[in-house]
């Protein structure tokens, strides 16, 4: 994959975020992963959006199978990210409890991701 991302980092909701710094395809499971960390890390407090969406579909085979056989079934959804895109947002909360959150929700994330405060 290559590039970086120049849609999706214009608008911000919340003050503080979690930008990525590699490409990668993310699974439904790890952004929700990435969600449930932030919010009970925040105590429920503020405010938490969730900038990416699952929207490709990832079909595996199996290994053994005809070429003549169709297409295979389809495994998981997953969002395709490039570098410089937000991930996640946070408002309504204080700096430290933010960044500690956002920090817990990178560990989640099979990429390198970096905590900004937006304008």
């Amino acid at each position: 994959m290559k590039g970086i991302s120049y849609r999706g980092n214009a608008i911000c909701f919340g003050k503080y975020a979690l930008q990525a710094l590699e490409p990668a395809g993310i699974t439904f499971r790890q952004i929700e992963a990435g969600r449930r960390a932030m919010t009970r890390n925040a105590h429920r407090a503020g405010k938490i959006w969730v900038r990416i969406f699952p929207d490709k579909l990832v079909i595996v085979r199996l290994t053994e199978t005809r070429m003549v056989s169709g297409k295979g079934s389809p495994e998981y959804w997953v969002a395709v990210v490039k570098p410089s895109r937000i991930l996640y947002e946070m408002g309504g909360v204080t700096e430290n409890i933010a960044k500690r959150a956002i920090s817990i929700a990178a560990s989640k994330m099979p990429i390198r991701a970096q905590f900004i405060i937006l304008g």
